[in-house]
């Protein structure tokens, strides 16, 4: 790292009147404000006077909290403490450093820099970090000076700072830090292993410090050790993104112990190396993150909690505690009864995909028994939820199965507009298969529950391939026929092929028809696109060989033991996917996005009157997210044509009129259409709504829709409301770009 990345402070830390001052500061350049950490042991303060004056205390544990004045608005404080002249040199505040930061507030005590340099650019993958406060708790001495010495030199990508923040001395007198013995093994390069327990800066009140000199103005504060790894984001969704959302700008994070199988002779622990977790599971301590922007000053951070914070008590994050990296001094079988440890499919992908380790594995456990004829034919089984799709459903049916789709599984939830009434006729009729959406009682979101409890549906034991996709998502298949079959066999062998999106807009329709959706919008986004960042977002037709344990909404997951080497996985040109995405990945990349096989059209939008409606009914991942005018924004592309799916339009038309020959289908999708013409209605007379649409359909924003390839991903995080007026005149240069700054959320103003 560079000087301007690499940062290193200490406390200003001093022992006036015999008391442990761990840090001392200045709430500003020109103020008389000042804020005092006193050590463990501290039961109250001696007399002092002088320059200095007591206006409040706070005990926390075993350390107090001060509050003082000092006769001065800058320079050193003079005063007497117990009788003793002292003068106090208090640091002013650096919150400035991490402004706005996605930042990684962490401990560590022995770990290797290599470690640590893993563990940061993991998080800025996986969770969008971009900086990092790291509170060294080893012994000061030559040891500690090479550490930092060799993070300094380190090149990590996507980090923009990173602190160290150490003693300047041993912080006890009689009772001086314990210390473990250099390891001689050649396995961790001789750094000392400190007891945590007893090691520097083990103090309570050390977050609260932090807050204070450094980490006050960051855009959110996740606090964790060097040995832990936030679970992987899930979507776009990291812990950041979750806190920076959370109603009260605090999140707790659950964690729970993993460990090896074994650690390979000569070799330091890594986080590949764990792959195994605890039956039962062994906790681990409690962690939090919080946006400091939004919970204000007042409330205090300490190790495991948040005091004064609005905690949500049933939405958290979740993270694994690496316990050969706390502890490596240590083998496997002196941290935990190796009877206890049971491979982890999902560890173990992670070690492979994330950390390009080859990690040590338990004995081989007897290969799992399929059910009969799964993955043996080429039966196909679509996933999907809805809610409010009525009048949707028939051409979204009619299109697959005339594509080859055999069999429809689908999920629904607090139907108002009788998608329910359909769905259930339509199953009567053997056409679907319908089921409640458990979400409320497995307290998640309703696609995951939806997909969770999917696996066990014998439509889905016996199935061939499996396609979880929406009812707005259409697979337009280029080669051959455009059938499924035709697909499979251009891509034979392999067993996964992602579909990337392909984002269609409103084509500038704004009234709701009840005609074909892939005959309505033609308009979409270039194939060569790279903003927002949904537009390549993709989803997964897999074979059902037994090679992962669940489904995902947008790839499968749970790499099962032995399995690695027979996925074969493809992107929608034929061309392999790599690696380094097929575990946590969502969206495709320059290197991996593809349209010469598949297309999946993407109609997220629909019309201006019908995105009244999808906004109202919410969604069925991201349901804590509003769907307004920065959706549309993002999702409404209308660039490019692309007529290439209307091949199918004629079988399309025959398929749709010979299902409302039948009289119950057809009075079913006419009362869809009517409930659904009846909501945009009554939308239409509320004045949010009312407002929305006007702006959905004003020249504006049918301009903008035409010109993603000219604005910077900040725009799309922001919404259209940063653009400048230039920005959607009639005439644009064809040079033209703007990106804003990155987006504060709603609560951190």
């Amino acid at each position: 790292m560079s000087e301007r990345v690499f940062l290193r402070r200490a406390l200003n830390t001093s022992w006036p009147g015999g008391l442990l001052l761990l840090d001392a500061l200045r709430l500003g350049p020109d103020s008389n404000e000042l804020r005092l950490w006193f050590g463990q042991g501290t039961e109250s303060l001696p007399a002092i006077t002088g320059d200095l004056r007591i206006v409040g205390t706070q005990r926390v544990g075993e350390n107090l909290i001060a509050r003082g004045e000092a006769a001065a608005l800058n320079g050193p404080v003079n005063a007497e403490i117990g009788g003793r002249h002292e003068i106090l040199s208090p640091s002013l505040p650096e919150t400035d450093l991490f402004d706005g930061l996605n930042t990684l507030c962490a401990q560590c005590y022995a770990e290797l820099p290599e470690v640590i340099a893993d563990w940061l650019q993991y998080h800025i993958e996986q969770h969008g970090a971009e900086a990092a406060l790291i509170v060294d708790r080893s012994a000061p001495g030559p040891e500690q000076e090479a550490f930092a010495a060799a993070l300094s030199g380190m090149r990590i990508e996507g980090l923009q700072k990173v602190m160290l923040v150490t003693a300047p001395v041993p912080l006890g007198q009689s009772d001086q830090p314990a210390f473990g013995d250099p390891l001689t093994a050649p396995r961790l390069k001789a750094r000392p292993v400190p007891d945590p327990w007893r090691a520097p800066l083990g103090e309570a009140v050390l977050y609260d410090i932090l807050k204070w000199r450094f980490l006050g103005q960051a855009g959110a504060v996740v606090a964790l050790d060097v040995c832990e790894l936030l679970t992987e984001a899930e979507d776009d969704f990291g812990v950041f993104d979750a806190v920076r959302r959370s109603p009260g700008g605090a999140l707790p994070l659950k964690g729970e112990a993993i460990y090896p199988w074994r650690v390979k002779k000569a070799k330091p622990p890594g986080f590949g190396d764990h792959i195994c977790h605890a039956d039962p599971p062994v906790p681990a301590p409690r962690r939090w993150a919080v946006a400091p922007r939004r919970s204000g000053p007042g409330n205090l951070w300490l190790p495991g909690m948040l005091l004064g914070h609005a905690v949500p008590k049933d939405e958290y994050g979740s993270y694994h505690r690496c316990m050969s990296v706390v502890q490596p001094q240590n083998q496997v079988q002196d941290l935990i009864d190796k009877a206890l440890l049971v491979e982890d499919a999902s560890l173990l992908e992670r070690a492979y995909d994330v950390f390009g380790a080859k990690p040590v594995r338990p004995p081989a456990a007897p290969k799992p028994v399929l059910p009969s004829g799964a993955g043996t034919t080429d039966r196909t089984v679509v996933v999907t939820c809805m809610k409010n799709e009525g009048p949707f459903i028939l051409e979204w049916l009619a299109y697959h199965r005339m594509i080859g789709v055999s069999d429809f599984l689908i999920y629904t939830n607090d139907c108002t507009d009788g998608t329910d009434t359909m769905l259930d006729m339509l199953q009567a009729k053997g056409l679907v298969q319908r089921r409640d959406n458990p979400f409320r009682e497995m307290d998640l979101r309703p696609q995951h529950a939806a997909l969770d409890v999917a696996r066990g549906e014998e439509v889905l034991k016996s199935a061939g391939w499996i396609l979880p996709i929406d009812v707005d998502e259409f697979v337009n298949i280029h080669v051959g026929a455009g059938h499924l079959n035709d697909l499979y066999t251009a891509i034979a062998p392999a067993n996964l092929i992602s579909l990337t999106w392909r984002l269609f807009g409103n084509s500038d329709r704004d009234t709701y028809e009840d005609r074909p959706v892939t005959e309505q919008f033609t308009r979409c986004a270039p194939e060569l696109i790279r903003r927002p960042h949904q537009a390549w977002g993709f989803k997964t037709l897999y074979r059902n060989l037994g090679l992962f344990a669940d489904m995902g909404v947008h790839r499968p997951k749970g790499l099962t033991q032995g399995a690695a080497d027979k996925v074969h996985w493809v992107n929608g040109s034929g061309q392999p996917m790599p690696r380094k995405i097929l575990r946590t990945g969502w969206r495709s990349s320059l290197d991996s996005y593809g349209y010469d096989l598949v297309t999946l059209n993407h109609y997220a939008v629909r019309n201006a009157e019908s995105f009244l409606v999808k906004r109202d009914r919410g969604r069925v991942n991201h349901v804590d997210r509003d769907q307004g005018e920065a959706y549309w924004f993002r999702m409404n592309n209308n660039a490019e044509q692309d007529h290439s799916i209307q091949r199918h339009l004629p079988a399309l038309r025959q398929e749709i009129d010979r299902l409302l020959q039948d009289p119950e289908i057809a009075a079913a999708h006419a009362a869809c259409v009517e409930a659904h013409q009846a909501r945009i209605a009554e939308l239409s007379q509320r004045e949010d709504y009312a407002a929305l649409y006007t702006s959905l359909t004003s020249t504006r924003m049918k301009r903008l829709s035409t010109r993603h390839a000219h604005f910077g991903a900040n725009v799309f995080l922001t919404g259209p409301s940063c653009l400048p007026r230039e920005a959607h005149a009639a005439d644009l240069a064809p040079d033209y770009f703007f990106n804003a700054p990155r987006p504060k959320t709603e609560a951190e103003g």
